[in-house]
């Protein structure tokens, strides 16, 4: 099996790599900087021959590719819409069956904790916080434009916080671990139709659904709460009215983000 991974020199893609090889499995790395691996190819998103070619005989795409933080409005526009179109173009002319798109929880953002104890759900309406976030709802469109009208069977990951290991009391609640995401996106290489998903692992203090992910065989491994004690004792118990925390954005959904508006 052949699979494209775009982006595949950023920190998502650098964490994962490795989780996701296989015997008889190719990794076609793409990215617009050198990725020391054989066969890896520096291309651009928005290049339409560069991106036929990344994607000749593949059999499968994972999208990881674009602007991961916010930007001036030209810059988003360029890298993650039409970088995203250009690409699914390429994977459809070429006919490719399954596409995963790292989509983002930025998309959206500005959702709040539900009053009670249920999960934020699955296809929650997009409230995105910033031009970043918008790019991702316009993913999500394009993910469900090229299933329904080509026929691409497509899974967009609302991602949440993946590193190796918490940071902060915030991602107690949003993480999502390098070996649960790989998983997830396992799952996602086989799923057929289209789905929006929330990438995040089995935290206990998680308040994303996880219905979705596991409805195409996402069975997370790894929980946040191991690592609660050393954060909770540096930052204390966390303020879940604030909007750091009561936010699916937390601090996008602020205004420090440098000037971008």
């Amino acid at each position: 099996m052949r699979i494209l991974m775009t982006g595949a020199a950023g920190k998502v893609g650098t964490l994962i790599r490795p989780l996701l090889a296989r015997e008889g499995r190719e990794l076609r790395l793409s990215d617009v900087v050198p990725i020391d691996a054989p066969g890896s190819v520096v291309a651009d998103l928005t290049d339409a021959d560069a991106m036929a070619r990344a994607v000749r005989g593949v059999d499968a795409v994972i999208h990881l590719g674009g602007q991961s933080r916010e930007r001036p409005w030209a810059d988003i526009v360029h890298a993650n819409m039409t970088g995203t179109q250009t690409l699914l173009e390429a994977a459809h002319r070429e006919g490719v069956q399954h596409v995963v798109l790292a989509g983002s929880h930025h998309a959206a953002g500005y959702h709040t904790r539900p009053p009670d104890t249920s999960d934020l759900p699955d296809y929650t309406f997009p409230r995105p916080d910033t031009f970043y976030g918008v790019s991702k709802v316009v993913m999500e469109a394009l993910g469900s434009l090229y299933h329904d009208r080509f026929g691409l069977n497509i899974t967009v990951i609302r991602l949440g916080t993946c590193t190796e290991h918490p940071t902060d009391t915030r991602c107690l609640a949003t993480w999502i671990s390098p070996a649960d995401c790989a998983h997830l996106i396992e799952s996602a290489l086989t799923a057929p139709g289209f789905h929006i998903v929330w990438g995040v692992s089995a935290n206990k203090r998680r308040w994303w659904s996880l219905n979705e992910a596991m409805s195409i065989g996402y069975t997370p491994q790894d929980n946040s709460e191991p690592y609660a004690p050393a954060l909770l004792a540096h930052e204390g118990e966390p303020d879940l009215t604030h909007p750091l925390h009561h936010r699916a954005g937390g601090s996008f959904t602020l205004n420090n983000l440098g000037g971008t508006w």
